[in-house]
Protein backbone atom coordinates (compact mmCIF):
# COMPACT_ATOMS: atom_id res chain seq x y z
CA UNK A 1 0.00 0.00 0.00
CA UNK A 2 0.98 3.60 -1.14
CA UNK A 3 1.25 5.91 2.25
CA UNK A 4 0.70 9.56 1.16
CA UNK A 5 2.63 11.63 2.88
CA UNK A 6 0.71 14.62 5.25
CA UNK A 7 1.30 18.10 4.05
CA UNK A 8 3.61 19.18 6.91
CA UNK A 9 5.75 16.34 6.49
CA UNK A 10 6.35 17.07 2.43
CA UNK A 11 9.95 16.22 1.40
CA UNK A 12 12.48 19.17 0.75
CA UNK A 13 14.41 16.76 -1.72
CA UNK A 14 11.61 17.70 -4.54
CA UNK A 15 12.83 20.69 -6.14
CA UNK A 16 9.76 21.59 -8.25
CA UNK A 17 9.41 23.18 -10.97
CA UNK A 18 7.75 26.80 -11.82
CA UNK A 19 6.60 26.88 -7.77
CA UNK A 20 7.35 28.73 -4.77
CA UNK A 21 8.30 25.84 -2.92
CA UNK A 22 8.21 27.02 0.47
CA UNK A 23 4.81 28.28 -0.07
CA UNK A 24 3.88 25.15 -1.52
CA UNK A 25 4.72 22.90 1.51
CA UNK A 26 2.65 25.45 3.67
CA UNK A 27 -0.62 24.87 1.55
CA UNK A 28 0.10 22.17 -1.04
CA UNK A 29 -2.14 21.00 -3.79
CA UNK A 30 -1.65 17.64 -3.83
CA UNK A 31 -3.50 15.08 -6.04
CA UNK A 32 -3.92 11.05 -5.62
CA UNK A 33 -5.94 9.75 -8.53
CA UNK A 34 -7.27 11.19 -11.64
CA UNK A 35 -10.49 10.18 -13.99
CA UNK A 36 -11.96 11.56 -16.93
CA UNK A 37 -12.42 15.40 -16.12
CA UNK A 38 -11.86 15.06 -12.65
CA UNK A 39 -8.86 15.45 -10.19
CA UNK A 40 -9.23 13.24 -6.79
CA UNK A 41 -7.69 14.38 -3.19
CA UNK A 42 -6.81 11.85 -0.75
CA UNK A 43 -9.91 12.76 1.25
CA UNK A 44 -12.25 11.89 -1.74
CA UNK A 45 -12.66 15.17 -3.29
CA UNK A 46 -13.26 15.80 -7.00
CA UNK A 47 -11.68 18.74 -8.82
CA UNK A 48 -12.59 19.62 -12.47
CA UNK A 49 -9.35 19.83 -14.46
CA UNK A 50 -10.09 22.77 -16.58
CA UNK A 51 -6.81 23.30 -17.92
CA UNK A 52 -5.86 19.35 -19.10
CA UNK A 53 -3.56 19.30 -16.60
CA UNK A 54 -1.02 21.31 -17.93
CA UNK A 55 -2.64 22.11 -21.63
CA UNK A 56 -2.31 17.90 -22.43
CA UNK A 57 -4.71 15.63 -21.34
CA UNK A 58 -6.95 16.02 -24.10
CA UNK A 59 -8.86 12.77 -24.31
CA UNK A 60 -9.17 12.91 -20.52
CA UNK A 61 -7.55 12.02 -17.44
CA UNK A 62 -6.69 8.06 -17.13
CA UNK A 63 -8.14 6.46 -20.52
CA UNK A 64 -8.33 2.96 -20.54
CA UNK A 65 -7.33 2.85 -23.96
CA UNK A 66 -3.91 4.45 -23.57
CA UNK A 67 -3.59 3.04 -20.15
CA UNK A 68 -3.66 -0.35 -21.17
CA UNK A 69 -1.30 0.11 -24.32
CA UNK A 70 1.32 1.54 -22.12
CA UNK A 71 0.59 -1.17 -19.46
CA UNK A 72 1.04 -3.75 -22.38
CA UNK A 73 4.30 -1.79 -24.15
CA UNK A 74 5.92 -2.12 -20.82
CA UNK A 75 5.39 -6.08 -20.05
CA UNK A 76 7.32 -6.35 -23.57
CA UNK A 77 9.59 -3.95 -24.23
CA UNK A 78 11.15 -1.46 -21.77
CA UNK A 79 13.11 0.50 -23.37
CA UNK A 80 15.33 0.16 -27.05
CA UNK A 81 17.91 2.86 -27.96
CA UNK A 82 17.04 5.14 -30.96
CA UNK A 83 20.58 5.13 -31.97
CA UNK A 84 21.56 2.38 -35.05
CA UNK A 85 18.84 0.86 -33.63
CA UNK A 86 15.11 0.71 -32.84
CA UNK A 87 11.45 -0.79 -32.49
CA UNK A 88 8.45 -1.11 -34.76
CA UNK A 89 6.71 1.03 -32.41
CA UNK A 90 8.46 3.91 -33.41
CA UNK A 91 8.01 2.93 -37.10
CA UNK A 92 4.02 2.71 -36.71
CA UNK A 93 3.58 5.77 -34.73
CA UNK A 94 5.97 8.14 -37.15
CA UNK A 95 3.81 6.60 -40.24
CA UNK A 96 0.09 7.45 -38.02
CA UNK A 97 1.74 10.75 -36.79
CA UNK A 98 2.63 11.71 -40.06
CA UNK A 99 -0.55 10.87 -41.90
CA UNK A 100 -2.62 12.99 -39.47
CA UNK A 101 -0.35 16.13 -39.82
CA UNK A 102 -0.84 18.45 -42.77
CA UNK A 103 0.04 17.56 -45.90
CA UNK A 104 3.73 17.68 -46.26
CA UNK A 105 5.02 17.00 -43.69
CA UNK A 106 5.51 13.72 -43.48
CA UNK A 107 9.03 13.27 -41.72
CA UNK A 108 9.13 13.19 -37.88
CA UNK A 109 11.85 13.22 -35.08
CA UNK A 110 11.19 12.18 -31.66
CA UNK A 111 12.21 13.62 -28.19
CA UNK A 112 10.75 13.86 -25.00
CA UNK A 113 8.78 17.38 -24.32
CA UNK A 114 8.22 20.50 -26.30
CA UNK A 115 10.98 22.06 -25.11
CA UNK A 116 13.28 19.79 -27.19
CA UNK A 117 10.73 19.42 -29.94
CA UNK A 118 11.42 23.04 -30.00
CA UNK A 119 15.06 22.97 -29.55
CA UNK A 120 15.26 19.70 -32.28
CA UNK A 121 13.45 22.04 -34.50
CA UNK A 122 15.74 25.06 -34.73
CA UNK A 123 18.53 22.70 -35.10
CA UNK A 124 17.56 20.99 -37.53
CA UNK A 125 16.72 24.39 -39.33
CA UNK A 126 20.18 25.83 -39.47
CA UNK A 127 21.40 22.41 -40.28
CA UNK A 128 19.52 22.70 -43.24
CA UNK A 129 21.24 25.27 -44.53
CA UNK A 130 24.53 23.94 -43.85
CA UNK A 131 24.00 20.82 -46.21
CA UNK A 132 22.42 23.01 -48.64
CA UNK A 133 25.73 25.49 -48.73
CA UNK A 134 24.23 28.00 -46.77
CA UNK A 135 26.07 28.48 -43.41
CA UNK A 136 25.22 31.86 -43.16
CA UNK A 137 21.77 31.65 -42.67
CA UNK A 138 21.86 31.01 -38.61
CA UNK A 139 19.39 33.91 -37.69
CA UNK A 140 16.41 33.34 -35.85
CA UNK A 141 13.06 34.96 -35.20
CA UNK A 142 10.42 34.73 -32.85
CA UNK A 143 7.80 36.74 -31.51
CA UNK A 144 7.36 38.69 -28.26
CA UNK A 145 4.73 36.79 -25.28
CA UNK A 146 5.45 33.39 -27.17
CA UNK A 147 6.61 30.31 -24.92
CA UNK A 148 8.88 27.56 -26.80
CA UNK A 149 9.80 25.83 -23.45
CA UNK A 150 12.96 26.06 -21.67
CA UNK A 151 16.06 24.61 -23.25
CA UNK A 152 18.36 27.51 -24.12
CA UNK A 153 17.13 27.46 -27.76
CA UNK A 154 13.20 27.72 -26.81
CA UNK A 155 14.19 30.45 -24.53
CA UNK A 156 16.30 32.59 -26.96
CA UNK A 157 13.24 32.60 -28.87
CA UNK A 158 10.94 33.02 -26.70
CA UNK A 159 9.17 36.21 -25.99
CA UNK A 160 8.05 35.95 -21.85
CA UNK A 161 11.17 38.28 -20.25
CA UNK A 162 10.98 36.74 -16.76
CA UNK A 163 11.66 33.44 -18.05
CA UNK A 164 14.81 34.79 -19.21
CA UNK A 165 16.21 36.70 -16.83
CA UNK A 166 18.30 34.42 -14.48
CA UNK A 167 20.02 32.37 -17.68
CA UNK A 168 21.67 35.16 -20.13
CA UNK A 169 23.21 35.11 -22.05
CA UNK A 170 21.15 33.02 -24.37
CA UNK A 171 21.69 32.44 -28.11
CA UNK A 172 23.13 35.52 -30.74
CA UNK A 173 21.51 36.39 -33.21
CA UNK A 174 17.62 35.97 -32.21
CA UNK A 175 15.30 38.67 -33.01
CA UNK A 176 11.97 39.29 -31.76
CA UNK A 177 8.13 40.18 -33.70
CA UNK A 178 5.29 42.27 -31.61
CA UNK A 179 2.84 40.55 -30.90
CA UNK A 180 -0.03 40.45 -33.58
CA UNK A 181 -2.76 41.91 -30.90
CA UNK A 182 -3.91 45.69 -29.61
CA UNK A 183 -7.34 45.31 -27.00
CA UNK A 184 -7.85 49.06 -28.03
CA UNK A 185 -9.24 47.53 -31.29
CA UNK A 186 -9.05 43.99 -31.54
CA UNK A 187 -10.69 43.27 -27.70
CA UNK A 188 -12.40 40.28 -26.68
CA UNK A 189 -12.62 38.21 -29.59
CA UNK A 190 -13.90 35.17 -29.77
CA UNK A 191 -12.38 33.40 -32.59
CA UNK A 192 -9.43 35.55 -34.73
CA UNK A 193 -9.83 38.97 -34.75
CA UNK A 194 -10.85 40.74 -38.48
CA UNK A 195 -8.09 43.33 -37.99
CA UNK A 196 -4.34 42.60 -37.77
CA UNK A 197 -2.86 40.96 -40.42
CA UNK A 198 -0.86 44.08 -40.79
CA UNK A 199 1.22 42.82 -37.69
CA UNK A 200 2.89 40.81 -40.37
CA UNK A 201 4.72 43.29 -42.05
CA UNK A 202 7.10 43.71 -39.37
CA UNK A 203 8.38 40.66 -40.10
CA UNK A 204 9.55 42.28 -43.77
CA UNK A 205 10.59 45.35 -41.43
CA UNK A 206 13.07 43.05 -39.54
CA UNK A 207 14.57 41.17 -42.86
CA UNK A 208 15.01 45.19 -44.67
CA UNK A 209 17.36 45.53 -41.14
CA UNK A 210 18.52 42.10 -41.14
CA UNK A 211 19.03 40.55 -44.18
CA UNK A 212 16.66 37.61 -45.46
CA UNK A 213 20.10 35.31 -46.66
CA UNK A 214 21.52 35.19 -43.18
CA UNK A 215 17.74 34.31 -41.37
CA UNK A 216 17.30 30.67 -40.73
CA UNK A 217 13.66 30.15 -39.24
CA UNK A 218 11.17 32.34 -37.70
CA UNK A 219 9.25 30.90 -35.18
CA UNK A 220 5.55 31.18 -33.89
CA UNK A 221 2.94 29.66 -31.80
CA UNK A 222 -0.13 29.86 -34.70
CA UNK A 223 -1.87 30.49 -31.41
CA UNK A 224 0.04 31.98 -28.48
CA UNK A 225 -0.71 29.93 -25.69
CA UNK A 226 1.23 30.26 -21.89
CA UNK A 227 1.48 33.57 -23.12
CA UNK A 228 -2.40 34.71 -22.85
CA UNK A 229 -3.95 32.57 -25.48
CA UNK A 230 -3.82 35.72 -28.09
CA UNK A 231 -5.62 34.41 -30.93
CA UNK A 232 -4.41 35.27 -34.32
CA UNK A 233 -5.52 38.03 -36.51
CA UNK A 234 -7.39 36.86 -39.80
CA UNK A 235 -4.80 37.22 -42.57
CA UNK A 236 -1.52 36.79 -40.10
CA UNK A 237 -0.38 33.65 -40.46
CA UNK A 238 -0.67 33.93 -43.88
CA UNK A 239 0.93 36.73 -44.87
CA UNK A 240 3.81 34.93 -42.45
CA UNK A 241 3.89 32.29 -44.70
CA UNK A 242 3.94 34.50 -47.76
CA UNK A 243 6.93 36.40 -46.46
CA UNK A 244 8.85 33.26 -45.25
CA UNK A 245 8.78 31.59 -48.84
CA UNK A 246 9.54 34.48 -50.52
CA UNK A 247 12.71 34.90 -48.99
CA UNK A 248 13.87 31.45 -48.82
CA UNK A 249 12.93 31.10 -44.70
CA UNK A 250 11.59 28.55 -42.93
CA UNK A 251 8.43 28.83 -40.79
CA UNK A 252 8.46 26.66 -37.87
CA UNK A 253 4.81 26.94 -35.49
CA UNK A 254 5.24 25.30 -32.28
CA UNK A 255 1.92 23.70 -31.78
CA UNK A 256 2.84 21.57 -28.39
CA UNK A 257 -0.71 23.50 -27.00
CA UNK A 258 -2.35 23.50 -30.48
CA UNK A 259 -1.87 20.10 -31.99
CA UNK A 260 -3.94 17.56 -30.81
CA UNK A 261 -7.61 19.01 -31.33
CA UNK A 262 -7.96 22.60 -29.05
CA UNK A 263 -9.09 23.73 -32.51
CA UNK A 264 -11.19 20.85 -33.62
CA UNK A 265 -8.87 19.95 -36.32
CA UNK A 266 -5.36 17.90 -35.42
CA UNK A 267 -3.42 20.71 -35.75
CA UNK A 268 -4.19 24.45 -35.74
CA UNK A 269 -2.33 24.71 -38.81
CA UNK A 270 -5.05 22.70 -40.39
CA UNK A 271 -7.71 24.56 -39.08
CA UNK A 272 -5.82 28.17 -40.33
CA UNK A 273 -5.39 26.70 -43.75
CA UNK A 274 -1.17 27.33 -43.29
CA UNK A 275 1.31 24.94 -43.84
CA UNK A 276 4.65 25.52 -42.16
CA UNK A 277 7.70 23.93 -43.22
CA UNK A 278 8.24 22.39 -39.63
CA UNK A 279 5.70 21.98 -36.58
CA UNK A 280 6.81 21.06 -32.29
CA UNK A 281 4.55 19.36 -30.83
CA UNK A 282 3.97 17.72 -27.55
CA UNK A 283 1.41 17.23 -24.88
CA UNK A 284 -1.37 16.06 -26.11
CA UNK A 285 0.64 14.05 -28.79
CA UNK A 286 0.12 10.87 -25.75
CA UNK A 287 -2.27 12.85 -23.69
CA UNK A 288 0.42 13.65 -21.37
CA UNK A 289 0.47 9.66 -20.28
CA UNK A 290 4.22 9.40 -21.11
CA UNK A 291 6.79 12.21 -22.18
CA UNK A 292 7.16 12.86 -25.49
CA UNK A 293 7.76 15.23 -28.20
CA UNK A 294 7.64 15.39 -31.88
CA UNK A 295 9.32 17.67 -34.54
CA UNK A 296 7.08 16.94 -37.80
CA UNK A 297 9.37 17.87 -40.43
CA UNK A 298 8.83 18.84 -44.58
CA UNK A 299 9.73 16.49 -47.38
CA UNK A 300 12.22 19.00 -48.95
CA UNK A 301 13.66 19.24 -45.59
CA UNK A 302 14.56 16.22 -45.24
CA UNK A 303 15.46 15.34 -48.17
CA UNK A 304 18.08 17.86 -47.97
CA UNK A 305 19.62 15.79 -45.28
CA UNK A 306 19.75 12.36 -46.97
CA UNK A 307 21.58 13.80 -50.08
CA UNK A 308 24.97 12.68 -49.01
CA UNK A 309 26.57 9.27 -48.25
CA UNK A 310 23.88 6.61 -47.22
CA UNK A 311 26.72 5.73 -44.61
CA UNK A 312 27.38 8.82 -42.77
CA UNK A 313 24.93 10.07 -40.15
CA UNK A 314 22.44 12.71 -41.51
CA UNK A 315 21.54 14.82 -38.26
CA UNK A 316 24.15 14.77 -35.39
CA UNK A 317 21.20 14.99 -32.67
CA UNK A 318 18.94 12.74 -30.69
CA UNK A 319 18.18 11.65 -27.29
CA UNK A 320 18.20 8.73 -25.00
CA UNK A 321 14.70 8.39 -24.73
CA UNK A 322 13.59 9.19 -28.79
CA UNK A 323 11.14 7.11 -29.78
CA UNK A 324 10.54 5.67 -26.40
CA UNK A 325 8.71 1.84 -26.90
CA UNK A 326 5.78 3.44 -23.88
CA UNK A 327 5.57 7.12 -25.43
CA UNK A 328 5.37 5.69 -28.73
CA UNK A 329 2.58 2.86 -27.43
CA UNK A 330 0.58 5.33 -25.97
CA UNK A 331 0.65 7.96 -28.80
CA UNK A 332 -0.77 5.26 -31.18
CA UNK A 333 -3.26 4.66 -28.45
CA UNK A 334 -4.18 8.29 -28.11
CA UNK A 335 -4.16 9.00 -31.89
CA UNK A 336 -6.63 5.82 -32.29
CA UNK A 337 -8.89 7.28 -29.50
CA UNK A 338 -8.92 10.86 -30.92
CA UNK A 339 -10.28 9.46 -33.96
CA UNK A 340 -12.46 6.98 -33.18
CA UNK A 341 -14.22 8.34 -29.93
CA UNK A 342 -14.92 11.78 -32.11
CA UNK A 343 -13.05 13.74 -29.63
CA UNK A 344 -11.65 16.15 -32.04
CA UNK A 345 -15.39 16.68 -33.70
CA UNK A 346 -16.40 17.13 -29.86
CA UNK A 347 -13.74 19.91 -29.42
CA UNK A 348 -15.12 21.87 -32.46
CA UNK A 349 -19.07 21.24 -30.65
CA UNK A 350 -18.00 22.94 -27.54
CA UNK A 351 -16.22 25.54 -29.19
CA UNK A 352 -18.92 27.98 -29.15
CA UNK A 353 -20.35 26.82 -26.09
CA UNK A 354 -17.53 27.20 -23.82
CA UNK A 355 -16.26 30.68 -25.69
CA UNK A 356 -19.89 32.08 -24.65
CA UNK A 357 -20.00 30.74 -21.62
CA UNK A 358 -16.45 32.89 -21.43
CA UNK A 359 -17.50 35.78 -22.76
CA UNK A 360 -20.18 36.02 -20.19
CA UNK A 361 -17.94 36.89 -17.87
CA UNK A 362 -17.08 40.35 -19.18
CA UNK A 363 -19.59 42.09 -16.75
CA UNK A 364 -17.51 40.47 -14.34
CA UNK A 365 -15.78 42.56 -11.55
CA UNK A 366 -11.86 43.19 -12.50
CA UNK A 367 -12.01 41.79 -15.71
CA UNK A 368 -10.67 44.32 -18.85
CA UNK A 369 -10.31 41.36 -21.56
CA UNK A 370 -11.35 37.85 -22.90
CA UNK A 371 -9.85 35.84 -25.53
CA UNK A 372 -11.24 32.58 -26.86
CA UNK A 373 -10.50 30.25 -30.09
CA UNK A 374 -11.16 26.64 -30.15
CA UNK A 375 -11.36 25.03 -26.72
CA UNK A 376 -8.68 27.64 -25.16
CA UNK A 377 -9.57 30.81 -23.17
CA UNK A 378 -7.89 33.77 -21.30
CA UNK A 379 -9.32 36.40 -18.67
CA UNK A 380 -7.43 39.36 -18.42
CA UNK A 381 -7.82 40.72 -14.85
CA UNK A 382 -7.18 44.54 -13.61
CA UNK A 383 -3.68 44.73 -12.79
CA UNK A 384 -2.86 44.11 -9.48
CA UNK A 385 1.50 43.72 -9.82
CA UNK A 386 0.66 39.57 -10.40
CA UNK A 387 -1.79 39.04 -7.88
CA UNK A 388 -4.72 38.84 -8.75
CA UNK A 389 -5.07 36.08 -11.05
CA UNK A 390 -3.51 33.80 -8.13
CA UNK A 391 -6.24 35.16 -5.53
CA UNK A 392 -8.87 33.90 -7.97
CA UNK A 393 -7.60 30.75 -9.23
CA UNK A 394 -7.44 30.21 -5.31
CA UNK A 395 -10.50 30.47 -4.77
CA UNK A 396 -11.60 28.29 -7.70
CA UNK A 397 -9.77 26.15 -6.36
CA UNK A 398 -11.39 26.14 -3.18
CA UNK A 399 -14.78 25.52 -5.24
CA UNK A 400 -13.20 22.42 -6.94
CA UNK A 401 -12.28 23.80 -10.20
CA UNK A 402 -8.61 23.63 -11.41
CA UNK A 403 -7.83 26.66 -13.41
CA UNK A 404 -4.55 28.40 -13.92
CA UNK A 405 -3.36 31.54 -12.61
CA UNK A 406 -0.36 33.91 -14.93
CA UNK A 407 -0.09 36.30 -13.37
CA UNK A 408 -3.15 38.95 -13.39
CA UNK A 409 -4.51 36.36 -16.34
CA UNK A 410 -6.51 33.32 -15.78
CA UNK A 411 -6.03 30.52 -18.57
CA UNK A 412 -8.46 27.66 -19.71
CA UNK A 413 -8.14 24.34 -21.52
CA UNK A 414 -10.17 22.06 -20.27
CA UNK A 415 -10.34 18.26 -22.11
CA UNK A 416 -12.04 18.23 -24.97
CA UNK A 417 -13.89 15.48 -23.71
CA UNK A 418 -16.09 18.36 -22.01
CA UNK A 419 -19.44 18.84 -22.15
CA UNK A 420 -21.91 22.15 -21.59
CA UNK A 421 -22.31 21.14 -17.82
CA UNK A 422 -18.91 21.15 -17.54
CA UNK A 423 -18.05 24.43 -19.01
CA UNK A 424 -21.12 25.96 -17.13
CA UNK A 425 -19.64 25.39 -13.94
CA UNK A 426 -15.92 26.38 -14.46
CA UNK A 427 -17.76 29.70 -16.14
CA UNK A 428 -19.77 30.37 -12.85
CA UNK A 429 -17.22 29.36 -10.15
CA UNK A 430 -14.80 31.91 -11.95
CA UNK A 431 -17.66 34.26 -11.49
CA UNK A 432 -18.10 33.76 -8.12
CA UNK A 433 -14.18 34.31 -7.26
CA UNK A 434 -14.26 37.37 -9.06
CA UNK A 435 -16.88 38.51 -7.07
CA UNK A 436 -15.40 37.17 -3.79
CA UNK A 437 -12.42 39.50 -5.03
CA UNK A 438 -14.37 42.68 -5.18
Amino acid sequence: MTVQPRPNALSESYWMPFTAARAFREAPMMFVGAEGMHYLESGGRRVLDGMAGLWCVNAGHGHPRITEAIRTAAGQLDFVSSFRMGHPGAFAFAERLTAAAPEGLDHVFFSNSGSEAVDSALKIARAYYRVRGEGGRTKLVGRAKSYHGVGFGGLSVGGIGRHKRDFGPLLPDVYHLPLPYDPARMGFPNGRPAVGADYAESLEALLAVQDPSTVAAVIVEPVTGSGGVYPPPQGYLERLREICTKHGILLIFDEVITGFGRLGTCFASQAFGVTPDLIACAKGLTNGAVPMGATLVSAGIYEAFMAGPPEAVQLFHGYTYSGHPLACAAGLAALEAYEQEGIFANAAAMAEPFAQALHALRDAPHVVDIRTIGILGAIELAPRGGTRGPAVADRCFAAGVLVRAAGDMLVLSPPLILAPAEIDRIAQTIRDALLAEA
